[in-house]
């Protein structure tokens, strides 16, 4: 409760729920890997809260991180049925972290763009007791209350979800060695530099890219450095000659905006561990695109 205020004035439901809105964004924007379903969930998360006897609520933003955890949670589970009928890879939609680097979080972890696609491959509540956990630094017994299961239970979704992402990723590098295998695999990209890119790929790399069905882009994965490396030289004449690129921030990494007659087309993301780059992230779905890009500060 407020010393001094009256628990249930608009006014003071408002500044609550202001307080607790980069939190409950952060943690729906990694439970769905959407942008534009986290603020559904966070403006769903404020009417419920309107219309809440908040004269029974003790601690605000318990009770919020709550709501909005389990709107999350309802959304990702009809989220995934709808992900079964997109066209081509998914891939999440990109934020921009330069003014919030956590995004509302304790710790910038389940963020990378990387990251979020491997914990689309667990259930929802298996991701989000791992977001909970891991981003948030709930103790377990809040994230059981939250999930509503057992401390044990909790404790055991958690761990599957790091044993997953340990057998899915190897080592990470620093953010100026990612710079820098970056910008390597740029200039070899836009060249048609065949034994450099070979050079800077992993021999299990895989490029995904996401046109949502909209663009042309490749509708399945290209897997494996012969073909990934192929793949980019052959596309390297058709795609680099207009385009114009931008170094920009996307989910905690530098990342590369690629626009054309003054309209963005691409942002690429990529994984990087200490043997190269592992995955190769090109969203070019203009859905997705358009509000990253609207949200960059020039």
């Amino acid at each position: 409760m407020h010393a001094g205020a009256h628990p249930d004035t608009l006014d003071q439901a408002t500044k609550d729920f202001l307080s607790a809105r980069p939190r409950l964004f952060g943690i729906a924007y990694r439970v769905l890997g959407s942008a534009a379903e986290a603020e559904d969930v966070v403006q769903e998360t404020w009417l419920r809260w309107q219309n809440t006897d908040r004269t029974k609520v003790l601690e605000p933003a318990a009770f919020l991180t709550t709501v909005a955890t389990r709107l999350a949670i309802n959304l990702a589970q009809s989220a995934r049925v709808r992900r079964e009928s997109y066209v081509g890879p998914w891939l999440p939609e990109p934020v921009d972290t330069t003014e919030d680097p956590q995004l509302g979080a304790e710790r910038a972890e389940a963020l990378e763009m990387a990251v979020l696609l491997l914990l689309e491959k667990l259930n929802p509540v298996e991701r989000t007791a791992y977001v909970l956990r891991e981003a948030f630094d709930y103790p377990y017994g809040r994230v059981s209350e939250i999930l509503e299961t057992s401390e044990a239970n909790a404790r055991q979704l958690v761990s599957r979800a790091r044993r997953h992402l340990a057998a899915e990723r190897r080592e990470r590098v620093t953010p100026a060695a990612h710079r820098r295998l970056l910008e390597v695999f740029l200039s070899a990209a836009r060249t048609g530099d065949l034994s450099v890119l070979e050079d800077v790929l992993t021999a299990d790399v895989v490029s995904y890219s996401d046109g949502g069905g909209i663009r042309g882009a490749s509708k399945i994965p290209v897997i494996g450095r012969p073909h990934v490396s192929r793949y980019l030289v052959a596309f390297a004449p058709r795609f680099w000659p207009q385009a114009d690129v931008r170094w920009v921030e996307a989910n905690g990494l530098p990342a590369v905006l690629v626009s054309s007659g003054g309209q963005a087309v691409a942002l690429l993301s990529v994984d990087i561990s200490t043997e190269g780059i592992d995955r190769l992230m090109w969203v070019m779905n203009p859905a997705k695109l358009a509000p990253y890009v609207a949200s960059l500060h020039d």
